[in-house]
């Protein structure tokens, strides 16, 4: 069955640093289903793509390709499967003294020192290598002409601004769609660039924010996950019909347990920033999830001639997170970080977990789990995204109305050797 009737379909990538590596196993595993299916692999399935934070690099880096789908997302897979942390961030000794040990003993000595010494330091690493790997793997210039020969509808890329505290959603599209303004949130037409791009998935305190001037004014922008109340919206106001998203975490995480008469320790640095990381990138998708299926629950409820008269439609919404948690995989892959990025993160509290221990809760796993830009963690990551794939195939392939591949016939010999 052809796709090429279909509704338009938005696609939207959360963020996560690292854990982004998720989304492109996801991704290669559509495709992989889509010529299973006897669908072409050039046309994208995909008319609106919407990310933040790594979500919004994998997203670009998709429209970008988006008349060559299949090789688009197998290039992107290769660049994931083969990451280096030194790929993102410098993580020389020297380039780790200058940023991350510097930021962190102003942070112990307090802000006296740096006044004095007139420092201001930005983040605690350097993230200028990602710089110029977008430069050269992400071909921006190359939007207007897809969007003008009709592969691709719009790019949306979402940002904070610290400079005015407004949740920004960058957009190039086809049409002059007006730009939508709600509370403390607003969107702003513009030609995307790689600027926007470092600005959405720069993470607060761990990544420098980035000068990117709209309405007029330069603007300080970070990660656009802070402040983000609606990480389904830009989709929806772009004009999807049906939205595929695909996070970085799971939307419900088991409640850990305490064992009784177990004092639990005090939780480190890491702990509490790799929680409010999680709070960050995870907790805003999970409430839009919902908020986007109570809508579609009331309009169900509500007779069709009244429904026509109500601005609000039924979303068709499929989501694929991860079905594994991801700090327990970061937590047999912290030995991977280079040894300079260890040691930094060791003085907040990031460890290796003890022989036999699961999860290193206590040890910071969920924080180092968006900074682990390193092969075994990304491919681990990626076939975890074709195994849930896999899972829901059937479930993928309804909500793009392809028709399911049938099962390959048993050969003789191989029906013998069952038999056997």
């Amino acid at each position: 069955m052809s796709d090429h009737h279909s509704p338009t379909t938005g696609l939207v990538l959360s963020g996560g640093g690292a854990r982004a590596a998720y989304q492109t196993g996801v991704l290669e595993a559509i495709a992989d289903l889509r010529i299973a299916c006897g669908l072409p692999r050039r046309n994208s399935p995909f008319q609106i793509l919407c990310g933040t934070s790594a979500g919004a690099i994998n997203a670009s880096a998709i429209a970008c390709g988006a008349d060559h789908f299949d090789d688009t997302v197998r290039h992107l897979a290769r660049i994931w499967r083969n990451f280096q942390a030194s790929h993102v961030y410098r993580a020389d000794s020297l380039s780790v003294l200058r940023s991350g040990a510097h930021w962190l003993t102003l942070l112990s000595l307090g802000w006296t020192v740096a006044r004095w010494r007139k420092a201001n330091p930005h983040a605690l690493l350097n993230n200028q290598p990602l710089a110029e790997l977008l430069a050269e793997q992400i071909r921006l210039d190359r939007l207007p002409g897809l969007i003008q020969d009709g592969h691709l509808s719009a790019l949306a890329v979402t940002a904070s601004s610290y400079t005015t505290g407004e949740h920004i959603t960058f957009y190039q599209s086809h049409d002059a769609r007006p730009p939508w303004i709600r509370s403390q949130r607003k969107a702003v037409r513009t030609r995307m660039t790689h600027a926007h791009l470092l600005a959405s998935s720069a993470i607060p305190f761990i990544f420098p924010a980035r000068a990117v001037n709209y309405d007029g004014q330069m603007h300080y922008l970070g990660d656009g996950s802070m402040r983000q109340t609606a990480p389904i919206a830009p989709a929806i106001h772009l004009g999807a019909d049906r939205i595929l998203v695909v996070g970085s975490g799971r939307m419900k995480e088991p409640e850990a347990v305490v064992p009784r008469g177990v004092e639990p320790a005090y939780p480190s640095l890491a702990q509490i920033g790799g929680h409010a990381l999680s709070s960050i990138f995870l907790d805003a998708l999970s409430v839009d999830i919902e908020r986007a299926e109570r809508v579609n629950q009331t309009l169900s409820l509500i007779p069709p001639e009244a429904r026509a008269h109500s601005p609000l439609r039924t979303l068709n919404l499929l989501v694929l997170t991860p079905s594994e948690r991801i700090d327990e995989i970061a937590s047999r892959h912290i030995h991977e970080l280079p040894g300079t990025i260890r040691a930094l993160l060791g003085t907040v509290g990031v460890k290796e977990p003890e022989p036999g221990q699961a999860l290193a809760g206590a040890g910071g796993a969920a924080l180092a789990s968006y900074l682990l830009f390193e092969a075994g963690f990304t491919n681990e990551l990626m076939a975890l995204g074709h195994k849930d794939v896999d899972t829901k195939k059937e479930e993928i392939c309804a909500f793009f109305g392809w028709t399911p591949p049938r099962p390959k016939s048993t050969g003789y010999n191989e029906y013998q050797h069952q038999l056997e």
